[in-house]
């Protein structure tokens, strides 16, 4: 910010240069992304119009959250693993792959290696 400008006329600065901007009460802000969610609590916002393209300012306490990724893998995965590790029990196979996040060589020695320990 500008040092020795009082908020008003600053505002009105803005104003005259098309920008707007105004204050969103909230309790919690979340961004969710792929991976992790990040959860602003306690958040300030300021919604900021500049001739029509609009945006957020957001601050507050911040904290992190790791999502569980699910992954999901193809019959043709798991038709692949059984046929190279030797097995003929589906459920192991797609247990495997899950297991090793989709990774097909990872998945086909894990069973590998539990057939020749059986």
């Amino acid at each position: 910010m500008m040092p020795n400008l009082d908020p008003r006329t600053l505002k009105n600065m803005m104003a005259k240069m098309g920008i707007k901007s105004s204050e969103i009460e909230a309790s919690e802000v979340i961004i969710k992304c792929p991976d992790r969610d990040i959860v602003v609590s306690e958040p300030q916002i300021l919604q900021i119009d500049a001739q029509g393209a609009i945006s957020f300012q957001i601050s507050g306490s911040i904290s992190e959250s790791q999502k569980e990724v699910k992954i999901e893998v193809s019959e043709e995965d798991i038709k692949m693993v059984m046929e190279k590790a030797g097995t003929r029990d589906y459920a192991k196979a797609k247990e495997a792959l899950e297991s090793a996040n989709g990774d097909i060589a990872k998945a086909i020695m894990e069973l590998s290696g539990q057939e020749q320990d059986a």
